[in-house]
C-alpha cells in the first residue's frame, strides 16, 4: 500500500503538471477541436478579411464568434474537414463564451446554410481586396482546407505529442523500477525461490547482464579518458538501462515529425524541422526535470521502492542530466537558427533572456561536474552546482512561465525543497550533541557521538556529519558509523584522514593532549539500508582499510540476530597494510571473540615497524594495568600483560615490534592472521566450495578490491555446483 501511495503521489504531480498549458488555467486535452479551429481560424484570416485589422491575430476568435460571414465561412471549413460533430462544434462554441458571444448547435447550422448558398470565390467578388473586410462568406476549396488541417495538426500536435512522449520517458523509467523492485525485494521476500535461479540461463544472464563492470573489470574504481580526463563507469545493469533511455528518448525526439507540402505555417521543409524539433527537446525536457532532481536527493522514495543505493541514482542523475543539458543545446541552436534575422528582436524578450541564462547555468554545471574538478575541490564543485542548478530551474521557471509548462517546474521545485527540507528535519530532530573526537594511527578519527533514543541504526548505513567549527560547519561528508559497544546510546563513525576537514582535524587533535577532545557535531542520517545477507546459508563479508565500519556493523548485527541459526556461516575478511592499522579499530575486534564469526585479518605489509608507538598509546585505552619495572623483568615471553618498557629494554626496534605482534595475536586469539596479499579468487572459490547452500559476498574497502572481487565472482559463476552466489556492494562512489 505505502508503494501505491508513493507512486500515485508522483504520478499526480506529474499529471497535474502535464494537463497544465497556460499560467493559472488547466490544459484542456481535446487536441482535435483544438487545431480544427486554429486550422479554421487561419485560413479564414489568410483568405479574406471580416473585422478590422487589429482583430485578426492568430489566436483571436472574436471575429469569427461576432460576425456572421466570418462565422459561415468558419462552419464551411468545418464541413469540409468532417468536422461538424458535436465535439469539435461545441469546443467552438465554448470558445466563444470566452468573447461573450453565446452560440446555440442550431446558430452553426444556420452559418452553414448561409454559407452554402451566399459564399463566393475571390475572383467572384468585385474588387476584392484580401486586406479590406469583405460582406459575404469566402469560398474555400478542399485543397486549402486539407493543407491547413494537416499543417496545423503537425504544428499544434506536436506540442501534445511532446508532452506524451515525454510521459512515454517516464513510463520507461517506471517500468524499470518496478523490474527492480521485484528483483530487490524478492531476495528479501522469497529468498528460497531465488536460490533456485542457479541454471545455465540464470547464470549466463548474471555473469554477463546484471554483475559485471560494462567493460573489463573497472566499475568502482575510475578510469582514464583521452589521458586527461576520469570518469565513473557505471554497472553493465546500469549501463544497459542508460542506453535503454537514450534509445527510447532518441526515439520519442524524433517521432512522428512530417512536413506538408504547401504548409501555410513555414516557408521550407527546414524551417519546419528545425521549429518541430526545438520545440519537442524543450518539452521533453521540462518533463524530464522533477525526475531529475528526484534522483539527485537524499531522501529519494525510489531507493527504498527499489532498494537501490544512493551512488546508483547519482549515476542515473549525472547521465540523465547529461540528455537533457543535450537536448537544452538542441532546443537553443534549433531556435536560434529558425529566428534567422528576427533574434535580434526575440532576445529583448525576458522569456528568451532567461533561457540563455537557464541555458549558460547548464553548461557551467556540464563543465564543473567533471570528476576531476569534484575530487579534487569538492566543496567548490558543490557550492557552484547549487548556485547553477537554482539558476538553471529558475530559468527554465521564468523561461517557460508563458509558454504553459512552469507548473512542470513547480514539481522540480517541490520535489528539491522537500529533499532540503527533510535534510533539515533529520539534523535537528537529532539535536546538536558534543561529540568524542580521537586522533587514532596517525589516520583514523574515531568520533563517538551521543545519538536520541528513538534514532535506530541501520546496519552499513551511513550518515553525514556537520564538525561545527568556524572553519567548516557549512561542510557534511557521509561516513559509515557502527552502534558502540561501550554505550548503547552512542554511535561511533571512522573517518579516514584525508584532505579538507579531515586533515583540518587531524592537525586541530594533534595539539590537543591524548590527541583527544570534545567537538559539537550535528548529524543527518540514518541513510542506507541492509542487504539481504541473512538469507544466506554462507554470508562472507571482505573488508579493505576504512572499508571495516560498514561491514563491522552488518556482520556483527547479523551474528547478534542469529545466535540460534546454527546453519548460517558468517565469515569476515579485512586487508589492512600493517599491524598499526588496527589499532583504530580493536575494540570492536575484540568483541569478535566470542560471536560466530569467522575473522581472518590479512596484513599485506607486516614488517612495517611503525606499530609500537600506538599500541603503547593504546594501553590506557584498554584499561590495561602498568607494571612496575621489577615485575616486568619477571614476566615471561608468553605473559599478555608484558609491558613495551621491558620489551624495548631487552630487544631491538624490529624484535620489539614482532613483540607487540605476539600480544596482537594472543588477545585477538579468535582472529586468525595472514601475512601478505590475499588471493580473491582463491577466497570466492574456497567459501563458495565450503558453503552448505548459497553464498552472499559483501564488499566495501578501496574500489580496485573491489572490483576484483565482483570479477572473481563473475568468473566462478557455473561452477558453484548449483549453488546460489550473489554480490553486494557497500562502496558508494559518487565523488
Amino acid at each position: 500500500m505505502k508503494v501505491f501511495n508513493n507512486w500515485s503521489l508522483w504520478l499526480f504531480i506529474s499529471w497535474f503538471s502535464i494537463v497544465q498549458a497556460e499560467t493559472g488555467e488547466p490544459y484542456t486535452h481535446t487536441r482535435d477541436p483544438k487545431i480544427a479551429l486554429n486550422a479554421c481560424n487561419a485560413l479564414i484570416s489568410s483568405s479574406a478579411t471580416f473585422c478590422k485589422a487589429a482583430a485578426r491575430r492568430r489566436r483571436d476568435y472574436s471575429c469569427v464568434c461576432k460576425n456572421t460571414n466570418a462565422l459561415a465561412t468558419f462552419s464551411g471549413c468545418y464541413h469540409m474537414l468532417g468536422k461538424d460533430t458535436p465535439k469539435y462544434v461545441n469546443y467552438f462554441l465554448k470558445q466563444c463564451e470566452l468573447y461573450n458571444v453565446t452560440l446555440s448547435p442550431i446558430d452553426f447550422e444556420d452559418a452553414y446554410k448561409n454559407y452554402t448558398s451566399l459564399s463566393k470565390f475571390p475572383h467572384e467578388i468585385e474588387g476584392f481586396n484580401k486586406t479590406k473586410p469583405i460582406d459575404v462568406p469566402i469560398a474555400l476549396t478542399q485543397n486549402a482546407t486539407d493543407i491547413y488541417w494537416k499543417s496545423y495538426k503537425q504544428f499544434n500536435g506536436n506540442y501534445e505529442d511532446s508532452l506524451y512522449y515525454g510521459a512515454g520517458v517516464l513510463g520507461y523509467w517506471l517500468l524499470v523500477f518496478v523490474l527492480a523492485a521485484i528483483s530487490n525485494w524478492g531476495k528479501f521476500l522469497f529468498p528460497s525461490v531465488f536460490k533456485f535461479f542457479t541454471g545455465p540461463v540464470s547464470n549466463i544472464w548474471r555473469k554477463h547482464v546484471t554483475l559485471p563492470a560494462t567493460s573489463r573489470k573497472k566499475k568502482s574504481n575510475e578510469q582514464r579518458f583521452l589521458f586527461i580526463f576520469d570518469l565513473l563507469i557505471p554497472s553493465r545493469l546500469e549501463t544497459l538501462i542508460l542506453v535503454g533511455f537514450l534509445f527510447v528518448l532518441i526515439a520519442c525526439l524524433g517521432a512522428n515529425m512530417t512536413y506538408h507540402e504547401g504548409d501555410p505555417i513555414f516557408t521550407n521543409r527546414r524551417e519546419a524541422m528545425l521549429r518541430y524539433l526545438a520545440d519537442r527537446t524543450g518539452i521533453v525536457t521540462t518533463v524530464l526535470m522533477p525526475l531529475l532532481i528526484l534522483f539527485a536527493g537524499r531522501n529519494n522514495f525510489l531507493q527504498w521502492f527499489t532498494l537501490w543505493n544512493y551512488a546508483t541514482f547519482i549515476a542515473f542523475h549525472r547521465w540523465v542530466a547529461r540528455a537533457v543539458f543535450s537536448m537544452v543545446v538542441v532546443h537553443a541552436v534549433c531556435f536560434t537558427i529558425y529566428e534567422g534575422s528576427r533574434y535580434s528582436h526575440a532576445v529583448q524578450q525576458t522569456y528568451f533572456k532567461w533561457g540563455i541564462i537557464a541555458t549558460v547555468a547548464g553548461g557551467i554545471i556540464m563543465f564543473q561536474g567533471m570528476l576531476f574538478l569534484r575530487r579534487r575541490w569538492y566543496e567548490m564543485f558543490l557550492l557552484i552546482h547549487i548556485i547553477m542548478a537554482a539558476l538553471f530551474i529558475g530559468g527554465a521557471w521564468i523561461h517557460t512561465d508563458e509558454l504553459g509548462y512552469v507548473w512542470f517546474y513547480y514539481a522540480t521545485s517541490a520535489v528539491w525543497v522537500f529533499d532540503r527540507a527533510v535534510r533539515l528535519g533529520r539534523i535537528f530532530s537529532f539535536g546538536f550533541p558534543d561529540a568524542r573526537v580521537f586522533l587514532l594511527a596517525d589516520e583514523t578519527l574515531k568520533v563517538k557521538v551521543p545519538k536520541p533514543k528513538y534514532w535506530k541504526s541501520i546496519p552499513g548505513g551511513h550518515a553525514f556529519i556537520h564538525f561545527l567549527r568556524p572553519s567548516c560547519f557549512w561542510q557534511s561528508h557521509p561516513f559509515t558509523f557502527i552502534d558502540s559497544i561501550e554505550d548503547e546510546n552512542t554511535i561511533t563513525l571512522y573517518c579516514k584522514v584525508k584532505g579538507g576537514v579531515t586533515h583540518g582535524l587531524y592537525q586541530y587533535l594533534a595539539t590537543h593532549p591524548g590527541r583527544s577532545t570534545h567537538i559539537k557535531v550535528a548529524l543527518e542520517g540514518p541513510y542506507g539500508a541492509p542487504s539481504p545477507v541473512s538469507r544466506y546459508d554462507t554470508s562472507v563479508f571482505i573488508a579493505g582499510g576504512n572499508g571495516i565500519p560498514g561491514i563491522y556493523s552488518e556482520i556483527h548485527n547479523l551474528a547478534t540476530r542469529s545466535k540460534d541459526n546454527i546453519k548460517q556461516s558468517l565469515k569476515l575478511y579485512w586487508i589492512v597494510r600493517d599491524y598499526k592499522s588496527l589499532y583504530w579499530f580493536y575494540e570492536e575486534l575484540l568483541a569478535l571473540k566470542n560471536s560466530k564469526i569467522q575473522t581472518t585479518i590479512y596484513i599485506t605489509k607486516p614488517d612495517t615497524g611503525d606499530c609500537l608507538e600506538e599500541f603503547n598509546l593504546r594501553f590506557p585505552l584498554g584499561h590495561r594495568e602498568e607494571l612496575d619495572l621489577e615485575e616486568e623483568k619477571e614476566l615471561k615471553l608468553n605473559n599478555k600483560h608484558i609491558s613495551l618498557r621491558s620489551v624495548t629494554s631487552s630487544y631491538d626496534n624490529y624484535s620489539a615490534n614482532r613483540r607487540i605482534v605476539s600480544i596482537i595475536q594472543e588477545e585477538l586469539s579468535h582472529v586468525s592472521f595472514k601475512e601478505g596479499r590475499p588471493c580473491i579468487e582463491k577466497i570466492v572459490t574456497e567459501d563458495t566450495r565450503e558453503s552448505q547452500g548459497s553464498t552472499a559476498f559483501t564488499v566495501c574497502g578501496h574500489p580496485i578490491m573491489v572490483d576484483d572481487l565482483r570479477k572473481a565472482i563473475v568468473r566462478n559463476l557455473g561452477h558453484t555446483d548449483g549453488k546460489r552466489v550473489d554480490f553486494f556492494e557497500e562502496l558508494q562512489v559518487w565523488a
